[in-house]
């Protein structure tokens, strides 16, 4: 949203905008007559790794969290009336919790888990059309990093732990908190295209899919229309009053999306966070190229929004790696460190780091994927390190966009970018070296919550205009090829495959060498 002029009613008040992601919870108050954000405030959320390859958190730490982002953010205007919320969150995650207490059952286990890559596995072997079926049906891989099988494991757990089956419900976080505040069990559609069990087509869960990873429908929410009407706050909860209406949820990616107003074919944005999204609609629920999901972008007026995405797994999480392990001084922000090492060098000195902390997400689409460090001597630079990690998201992002892009049906002009990494100007213009391509950069580091914002306000009749970019980068000009070969052969040496010697093409040009390279080990 932005503090340009508004049409249609104005209803005075405010709206808020809760953004539950995987570190923080964000609370902002967006002025339904203005579209300024008024107030705001953030609660952070923890992250456990109790395992090789799991991630899990807390879910009634993200709960608490959100009441408190919300609690601190009204209280900087005491006097506001909230007249609805808006509601972007982390997709994937998985929560599980007790229908008669509404307590949670076990912990969240995040999107970035990948307990479930063996169980996966082993369905893909038993069931040698399951991959090929859940491709058709959701437009996406069989792969841990998604909602169904995290379900059926805390189905499992919670059920082993003595919880009656009639008393288990699961959702991903949308779900939750919508629970939380209101007591209905439901969830946008958005969030339930990233779950494996919803049919693209039908918009609803489908039987084989509730077959294939064995769960009962009695668990899930009901899907529903990211404008639907999601309820009200059943109680007052602190300074927010009973019988609030929840407006709007969107998958935060897709909040995003429609922050930006990315619409159409052409468009698209990359989210910068935790992991990195990159998103472009598409005309159809049509299958996307190799290594590419389809997935709902939101239902709104009554229609469905497709879009094509690629997921990245380790972006932010790769940044805050490299600025741990390079010593970050105590109070100094990660991002910021690396930004000023980066900032004094030239290059990475061909040093080249792929964060496959567990194994890489799109296009490869590769669990079996470890961390690579190469091209090191003993002459590298932290600064080198620095902007090695850099490079490195912007080579995933570049990766995804060609996939995207590889069946020639659409070519994104301009790449929105938003999410905490924008702040790095060094990362923004290797991004657009490397794409070939401008960028616009989002002005707030809040898209998400102001996307939901934006789709709650108009809930209301307020018709806001799409947020203005806070600047724009073009590429320079100069040569990429080396940088690109140098990636592709760090990528291969990551899925232990045989190190290519010809470079990839760039952005926007389709090669049979990419396709194969990208689908060699697994073909989503």
């Amino acid at each position: 949203m932005t503090s340009q002029g508004q049409t249609g009613r104005s209803p005075g008040g405010a709206l808020l905008a809760l953004d539950q992601g995987t570190t923080n919870t964000k609370a902002l108050l967006v002025d339904a007559t203005t579209g300024s954000v008024t107030a705001q405030a953030s609660s952070s959320t923890s992250i456990a790794f109790p395992v090789p390859g799991w991630v899990e958190q807390d879910a009634e730490q993200l709960w608490t969290a959100t009441l408190s982002a919300v609690e601190r953010c009204l209280e900087q205007a005491p006097e506001v009336r909230v007249l609805g919320i808006g509601i972007s969150s982390q997709r994937e995650t998985a929560v599980c919790w007790s229908r008669s207490t509404g307590r949670a059952l076990g912990p969240a286990l995040g999107w970035q888990d990948a307990r479930t890559a063996a169980w996966c596995a082993d369905l893909a072997e038993r069931e040698p059309d399951a991959a090929a079926t859940i491709r058709r049906r959701t437009g996406l891989s069989l792969d841990p990093m998604f909602s169904a099988p995290k379900f059926r494991a805390a189905i499992d757990a919670a059920s082993a732990a003595g919880a009656p089956l009639s008393d288990i419900a699961v959702g991903t976080v949308d779900a939750w908190l919508v629970w939380r505040l209101t007591g209905r069990h439901v969830t946008d559609l958005g969030n339930a295209s990233r779950t494996l069990l919803l049919d693209l087509p039908s918009l609803r869960w489908h039987d084989e899919l509730l077959s294939l990873f064995g769960i009962d429908p009695v668990h899930l929410p009901e899907p529903c229309p990211s404008d639907a009407s999601f309820g009200v706050a059943t109680e007052r909860l602190g300074r927010l009053p009973a019988g609030v209406p929840v407006l709007a949820v969107l998958a935060d990616s897709h909040a995003a999306l429609y922050h930006h107003g990315c619409t159409v074919p052409g468009t698209g944005k990359a989210t910068y966070g935790t992991g990195t999204s990159v998103m472009s609609p598409t005309a159809d629920a049509g299958t996307a190229p190799h290594g590419i999901a389809t997935t709902v972008a939101w239902h709104v007026a009554g229609r469905p929004t497709y879009a094509r995405e690629g997921n990245i797994v380790a972006s932010g999480s790769a940044l805050d790696w490299m600025a741990s392990t390079l010593g970050v001084p105590e109070g100094t922000a990660g991002g910021a460190y690396l930004e000023g090492l980066a900032a004094g060098v030239p290059d990475s000195g061909g040093a080249c780091f792929v964060p496959a902390f567990s194994g890489l997400g799109a296009p490869y689409w590769d669990r079996s994927a470890v961390g690579v460090l190469s091209g090191v001597t003993a002459g590298t630079t932290r600064g080198q390190l620095a902007r090695a990690a850099l490079e490195a998201v912007a080579h995933q992002v570049a990766d995804v966009v060609e996939a995207m892009e590889s069946d020639g049906s659409t070519r994104i002009g301009t790449l929105h970018a938003d999410g905490g990494a924008t702040a790095s100007g060094t990362l923004m213009q290797i991004q657009s070296d490397l794409l070939g391509r401008p960028l616009d950069v989002a002005s707030s580091p809040a898209a998400s919550a102001l996307g939901a914002a934006r789709l709650a306000a108009e809930q209301l009749g307020v018709a806001v205009p799409v947020a203005t970019p806070g600047r724009h980068v073009t590429p320079h000009a100069c040569a990429v090829d080396d940088r690109r070969r140098a990636w592709s052969q760090a990528i291969a040496r990551s899925r232990g495959l045989p190190v290519p010697q010809a470079h990839p093409p760039r952005c926007g040009q389709s090669s049979q060498q990419t396709s194969e390279q990208i689908t060699e080990r697994n073909d989503p």
